[in-house]
């Protein structure tokens, strides 16, 4: 046990290294070009303008991507504890695109009402949840059929989101904005929306971690140590949806974080969620910060959209796990 927590610590402590490494490079890359030296200088006199407008658009943007990370890293963890699937996923199952919707709806009738967006698209990633959640149960749930039914929901509300902006005039800017995961538009308002409503979740789901273990367990086992089996995955899969659903609509779609992250996380620290779950989040942080600072980097001028950076990662990964859950089940 000793040996298994130095690792963590160990471990750790090198990702949240690496994360700081990653933060202060993307800070001095991009158009603006600054040393580390002189931003620091700037930020403490206010007299550089360069640092000024690092402050004010490069800072909110790479804040945002950490925040969005860490929220769909946990989010994929609490949905692969809740359904006991490696494949579970907010983008792969149709939350993310729910939740997008509604936030468009939101955003296009009633535009000063921004504020509550993410509550909006809670309601969204929730109807999308029990969407899958409902066809997909035939006595019991199969991995490959849970992917399938939830990119056929999936497709549902994109295909829906594009026709939106044909309905809802003032939306059209934010389905933009929602589809491509730029973070170009990001500003100290949207982190601060997100920080709240993140901040809530992230801490529900470190009250959750028990349950979230005991949920690894078969059902009866959990119920016999006391468990209201199906009260825990309500409650643990309302936080994911929370998380995920706050990521889609400040931050829009980015696919395969809750996917890749958990699973890279079980590698390295094990299935313990006391472990995981905290390195999950730092994980999902340094993941989308990469996925951003490489997007508006390696082809400057030009910008890669992050969710691109991120199909592109995300969809092999996929795949394999496919493969390796038929080869589990039998299907």
């Amino acid at each position: 046990m000793r040996t298994k927590s130095i690792r963590f610590i160990a471990l750790f402590t090198g990702l949240l290294a690496v994360l700081i490494g990653v933060f202060l490079y993307a800070a001095i890359t991009g158009s603006i070009k600054i040393t580390p030296s002189e931003l620091i200088a700037g930020l403490l006199n206010g007299t550089d303008e360069r640092a000024a407008i690092i402050r004010d658009l490069r800072f909110p943007r790479m804040i945002l991507s950490m925040l969005v990370g860490a929220a769909l890293a946990v989010s994929g963890a609490l949905l692969q504890a809740v359904m006991r699937n490696p494949l579970a996923d907010a983008g792969v199952i149709g939350i993310s695109a729910g939740a997008g919707v509604f936030t468009l709806l939101l955003t296009g009738l009633f535009p000063l009402l921004f504020f509550w967006s993410p509550l909006f698209a809670f309601a969204g990633g929730a109807v999308a949840w029990l969407l899958v959640y409902a066809i997909a149960w035939r006595g019991d749930y199969s991995p490959v059929r849970l992917v399938l039914v939830g990119v056929a929901v999936h497709m549902i509300f994109t295909g829906i989101g594009q026709l939106l902006p044909s309905f809802v005039r003032s939306s059209i800017g934010q389905a933009n904005l929602i589809s491509s995961s730029t973070f170009s538009y990001t500003t100290w308002g949207d982190v601060r929306l997100l920080l709240l409503y993140g901040t809530i979740g992230l801490a529900l789901a470190h009250l959750l971690i028990p349950w979230c273990n005991m949920l690894a367990l078969q059902d009866k086992t959990a119920h016999n140590l006391g468990l209201h089996v199906t009260r825990a995955r309500v409650a643990v899969s309302a936080v994911a949806v929370l998380l995920a659903s706050a990521a889609a609509a400040v931050g829009g779609f980015l696919f395969f974080v809750g996917l890749l992250v958990p699973a890279v996380a079980r590698l390295c620290v094990g299935s313990d969620h006391r472990l995981s779950l905290p390195f999950s989040a730092l994980a999902g942080a340094l993941l989308v910060l990469v996925a951003d600072t490489a997007g508006r980097t390696i082809a400057a001028p030009a910008e890669i959209p992050a969710s691109v950076i991120m199909m592109v990662v995300g969809g092999p990964f996929l795949l394999m796990l496919l493969r390796r859950s038929g080869r589990t089940h039998g299907n």
